[in-house]
């Protein structure tokens, strides 16, 4: 009888270690794999120094529909080795700048897509779009909204570039624009929580609470159902990894918003009555 307990507690023990080995492999695994695509770039780069590998694997690594592979540092320093190498790789600085944005280095990112844009001006186009939303964190709401505008004659149809255009409008003052805009945006995407939301903002600067509570009213129903892809598609770039977490900021920033609309309502329905 002693034996066998023995015997059990033996198979015991070394099921808890399989168990917890199994566990440690499993949490450890994207560590592992890591480690492996690095070891292979650094290799494989070592053997081909040319800035299109570089450039390839700072893609790989700067692509949010990829979230296994999304490094943005290490997109950073494979963009900077083929910049070493050629400067007039198509979309290098385009993409330089926009880690620098998403870093908050906003006079390097400026001076990037600057360099991106005359290098090769409206062949890239989308280098107008990346310029609009530096000027835009940068205040510089002016020279944002024309960026903007001059992105949108190459992709009329662009809602994301279409919501960003109406905020820095909203900020300059231009509220009639702002909802000009954001309502043509709604033509191709009438269910955009985002430029519902930009649409009821301008509505209510314009003194128009009414429909400003329907357009933020639609705007908070839709916010429910949008989905990590959609996210990743009004913010390019961004680690995918907070998706979630933008997707509840997104739903609180229309919540506030539509508090601060029915504040200003409720006293105008009070004296229209």
């Amino acid at each position: 009888m002693a034996v066998r307990r023995s015997g059990r507690t033996k198979v015991m023990w070394i099921a808890i270690i399989v168990c917890a080995a199994l566990a440690v492999a499993y949490t450890s695994f994207g560590t592992i794999r890591e480690s492996i695509i690095d070891t292979y770039e650094n290799a494989a780069y070592a053997i081909d120094p040319s800035p299109e590998r570089a450039f390839a694997y700072g893609e790989r690594h700067f692509d949010a529909s990829d979230p296994a592979n999304y490094d943005i540092a290490r997109a950073q320093y494979f963009f900077q080795l083929a910049a070493a190498k050629n400067v007039t790789l198509p979309y290098l600085y385009h993409e330089l700048a926009r880690i620098s944005f998403l870093n908050g280095d906003f006079d390097r990112a400026l001076a990037q897509i600057n360099l991106q844009i005359g290098m090769h001006g409206d062949t890239q186009p989308n280098a107008y779009y990346v310029r609009g939303l530096i000027e835009g964190y940068m205040g510089d709401y002016a020279n944002a909204a024309s960026d903007y505008s001059q992105f949108l004659q190459f992709e009329p149809h662009n809602w994301a570039a279409k919501n960003d255009d109406a905020w820095v409008l909203l900020k300059a003052g231009r509220y009639q624009d702002a909802l000009a805009i954001s309502q043509s945006g709604l033509l191709d995407t009438p269910d955009n929580p985002w430029l519902l939301n930009s649409e009821a903002t301008a509505l209510y600067e314009l003194g128009d609470y009414g429909q400003a509570i329907s357009a933020d009213t639609l705007a908070a129903q839709w916010a429910q159902h949008v989905t990590p892809q959609e996210w990743e598609t009004a913010y390019p770039g961004n680690d995918p990894a907070v998706a979630p977490q933008g997707i509840v900021s997104l739903q609180s920033a229309i919540a506030t918003n539509m508090h601060s609309i029915s504040l200003a309502f409720a006293p105008n329905t009070v004296q229209s009555k």
